[in-house]
């Protein structure tokens, strides 16, 4: 079956074409076939129609923004308009994230995905009631980089935030004194958060801990790698959303928000 409109089928006045990804060889044709997964989403579950705007990138900073010119069960034709390559953000926010039970991880990545950031780290932190190991472990950081891959394309990002394997306190704590800034979020701190010097270039780095917190060592750990402790303001937000309101504040006075 072929659905096809005549004329243009524009957007909504205020809204934007959806994303969906493709890989990088198809985003350097002229005329590209959207299928598989992205293309069923796109021609059954959105109902795309010829004449209707759509972007495709591959989560690296190409995008491709297109025009749908044929519509079929399960896939779609969209002729090139115009391509775009979008530089790394730099600083780029890396977010180590304490792993929280059952569904708060998956709506911590979601939140910091549509955020803006760039990396996310499971960390096993002693406190923390979930734990990973085996196949259970490969499932769970599969379901995160799933919901990151989502939560991209909601947030109509042209780069995926990459969510790495799990680290334990060594691994953290090496990334810290790579870091150009590193920041373990603390209620009880003196300093805020807001009130931190940022670097201009490289990578900003925030500690999100348990619910139960940061254990003095793994503190006493993190600061000898370089990282320092703030606080978000006057509230104890939960694990699953402390990550997200780090990245509004540093983002925003990092002018990535501007």
């Amino acid at each position: 079956m072929t659905r096809s409109t005549a004329g243009d089928r524009r957007a909504a006045p205020g809204s934007q074409p959806p994303v969906f990804f493709a890989d990088p060889e198809d985003l350097a044709r002229d005329l590209i076939v959207l299928a598989g997964p992205e293309g069923r989403h796109a021609a059954d579950v959105r109902r795309l129609a010829a004449g209707e705007r759509v972007d495709l990138t591959d989560g690296q900073g190409q995008l491709a923004e297109c025009v749908v010119t044929r519509a079929q069960r399960g896939q779609l034709e969209l002729a090139v308009r115009q391509r775009i390559v979008l530089p790394a953000p730099d600083p780029a926010l890396a977010v180590v994230q304490a792993i929280p039970k059952g569904e708060r991880g998956q709506l911590a990545v979601e939140l910091m995905t549509e955020a803006g950031v760039d990396v996310i780290v499971p960390w096993a932190a002693e406190r923390c009631v979930a734990r990973w190991a085996g196949e259970r472990g490969e499932r769970a950081v599969a379901r995160w980089r799933s919901t990151a891959r989502e939560a991209a394309k909601q947030a109509r990002r042209s780069r995926l935030a990459e969510v790495t394997a799990p680290a334990d306190l060594g691994e953290v704590a090496a990334r810290v004194s790579r870091a150009a800034r590193a920041f373990i979020l603390d209620p009880q701190a003196a300093e805020r958060l807001s009130e931190m010097p940022l670097p201009g270039s490289g990578e900003m780095l925030v500690v999100v801990g348990p619910e139960g917190g940061i254990t003095p060592a793994e503190s006493a750990a993190l600061t000898r790698a370089g990282a320092t402790a703030a606080r978000l303001g006057p509230t104890v937000l939960r694990t699953s959303s402390a990550g997200m309101a780090a990245a509004a504040i540093l983002l925003s006075r990092a002018g990535r928000w501007a």
